[in-house]
């Protein structure tokens, strides 16, 4: 019975993360699902995408948190529509949430949805909210070991950050055993390695998103 009520709940949110894919598709908006841990550095990618994007991009983004607005307004001060979600202890977003979310956008004219999702690498990767792209964000501080210990989030995900590159001669951070594990698993895997903070690498993160985005 158990199992039935899971497979109930999974079917449920397929059923509105296609609804949200076409409404996504009527506005020819492209939309991102970012995961990772907390303190990986979402937020600080958001705003160096965001920067990267301007002029050439009309952005949106989708806040979800389990409590608090701080994200989204740092977010809503550059002048990019923010919508915050709180999820009152829940460990991700669901495609019900977001399709709230979407519907009290202004879609028309905006080409990217950048959707941060709770800071958790467990459950975010299961529920598909109708994304164009899931990205995930491992920084160098979490460890090169990360997909042994989550490979489902590893397995799922277009892309992969490897934030905080800055750090690697202070750790033990192994990219080329990290790349080999990653590759493994999941074979379609794009990396980008970078530093939100010294702006290394963001700049080819930038041009590819750009890319997918205007032939999507």
């Amino acid at each position: 019975m158990e199992i039935e009520v899971l497979e109930g709940v999974f079917d449920a949110n397929e059923i509105i993360a296609r609804e949200n894919r076409a409404l996504l598709d009527e506005n020819g908006t492209f939309m991102v699902n970012l995961m990772a841990s907390p303190g990986a550095g979402k937020t600080s990618f958001i705003m160096r995408t965001l920067e990267g994007v301007k002029g050439s991009l009309k952005s949106a983004v989708i806040e979800g948190d389990i409590a608090g607005k701080v994200d989204s307004e740092k977010i809503a001060a550059t002048g990019v529509a923010a919508i915050q979600i709180n999820t009152g202890g829940s460990c991700h977003l669901e495609a019900k949430q977001v399709n709230h979310a979407l519907i009290r956008l202004d879609l028309e004219g905006v080409d990217l949805v950048i959707v941060e999702n709770v800071g958790n690498l467990v459950c975010p990767a299961e529920f598909k909210l109708g994304e164009d792209l899931k990205v995930m964000i491992l920084s160098v501080a979490e460890g090169h070991d990360k997909p042994l210990k989550y490979p489902l989030m590893f397995s799922e995900s277009d892309v992969l950050i490897v934030n905080k590159i800055d750090l690697i001669p202070h750790t033990d951070f192994d990219m080329e055993a990290l790349e080999d594990t990653v590759l493994k698993m999941n074979s379609r895997i794009v990396i980008f390695k970078m530093s939100c903070r010294t702006g290394e690498g963001v700049d080819a993160w930038i041009s590819w998103l750009s890319k997918r985005v205007k032939s999507a």
